[in-house]
């Protein structure tokens, strides 16, 4: 696949679509003649992959926010991205051998295929499948937590958990798994605990997990916030 990015569109078209399918990002112009060697080259070993990998080309002359965000300082300059994060890159032209080089490397193993597999079934024991062949697999450790936190779990999905480095989205499941959501709804209890905040670590905690439920979008939840901090310093 092969697709014309501007600035306006280098959010979805690389930055996003990189979560899911490599990207190679292709900055040239029209000036430059190394480019236009290239090109086809990248041009031809990305359509070999038979949509497993993307290309995405972009005029710098036309677009250059794209430009600063990767820095160059000569063209052309080719970067890898997958999972929005750069992975490869190389500036200046290259031979087809050493192109064909660079597009194989970012094209998934056997092993990530068959992960990719598992979670596409995502049922606990495909998942817990994945993690047998990658105990870490972040995307599976989540889904997997919180298969277990709506199944009523959620000890187990806090023990998993456990495996991955904390983040936005390990808070929110494990926030789920330890508390409910009131049924005389969130200010009321937020209010009842509120008192016991400083002293009672258990009430902190689920005063904390409450305010994750919340979301950040709730104003309410940045009041509480502010009542929190001045409760505790």
């Amino acid at each position: 696949m092969i697709i014309d990015v501007t600035d306006e569109t280098f959010e979805a078209e690389v930055l996003a679509r990189s979560d899911q399918t490599p990207v190679v990002v292709d900055l040239w112009a029209d000036w430059c003649g190394p480019c236009k060697q290239l090109g086809p080259l990248l041009e031809q070993a990305v359509s070999a992959t038979g949509g497993a990998v993307v290309l995405a080309k972009v005029n710098v002359d036309e677009n250059p926010r794209v430009a600063q965000t990767f820095q160059v300082q000569s063209i052309p300059a080719v970067f890898a991205m997958h999972g929005r994060k750069v992975v490869d890159g190389f500036v200046g032209a290259q031979g087809e051998a050493a192109v064909q080089e660079f597009v194989a490397r970012l094209l998934p193993s056997e092993g990530e295929l068959e992960l990719a597999a598992l979670m596409d079934q995502g049922d606990e024991p495909s998942l817990r499948q994945a993690l047998e062949l990658d105990p870490g697999f972040e995307p599976a450790v989540h889904a997997l937590a919180q298969l277990l936190v709506d199944t009523g779990r959620g000890d187990e999905a806090l023990a998993l958990l456990t495996r991955i480095p904390d983040g936005p989205e390990s808070r929110h499941i494990a926030a789920q798994a330890r508390t409910a959501v009131p049924e005389d709804g969130y200010e009321a209890k937020l209010d009842a605990l509120l008192d016991r905040v400083k002293a009672d670590d258990e009430a902190r905690q689920e005063f904390v997990d409450l305010l994750e439920l919340m979301g950040p979008i709730d104003p309410r939840a940045a009041q509480y916030r502010k009542k929190l901090t001045s409760r505790l310093f």
